[in-house]
């Protein structure tokens, strides 16, 4: 989570690099998300609500690549909020035994995936 960070105060930040790093997380999530939803247990609704966040974020990647002939993973707030709030939330829901921090994490990344989807059309995050 730190490294983005890392690379602008190493002065060691790049455009490939910053390609990588989305491609990892997005590497990250999909292993994640295998291990863990066999084991989760929610309602089909939030299941529904995660589905559309993936349709979101795929359209998105699609209108970058119509646009620019690249995958473009834009580096904004909304992101890495959505980002610690998982580290945090799925541990804190097993333990709380309740979907509340769920809902709040959709709340949060559905905002990330429509504002990623902004920033890449209006030319606001160009590659």
């Amino acid at each position: 989570m730190l490294d983005g960070y890392l690379a602008r105060k190493l002065r060691c930040e790049s455009k490939m690099g910053a390609l990588l790093d989305g491609l990892a997380d997005l590497v990250f999530v999909a292993c994640c998300c295998y291990k863990l939803i066999p084991v989760l247990v929610f309602p089909k609704w939030l299941w529904i609500w995660g589905g559309a966040i993936v349709v979101i974020k795929v359209i998105n990647q699609v209108c970058a690549l119509v646009m620019y002939k690249k995958c473009v993973f834009p580096h904004i707030i909304a992101n890495k909020v959505t980002g610690v709030l998982l580290f945090v939330g799925v541990p804190l829901t097993v333990f709380l035994v309740s979907i509340i921090p769920m809902i709040i994490i959709a709340v949060v990344a559905t905002f990330a995936a429509v504002q990623e989807g902004h920033f890449i059309r209006t030319g606001l995050e160009k590659p």
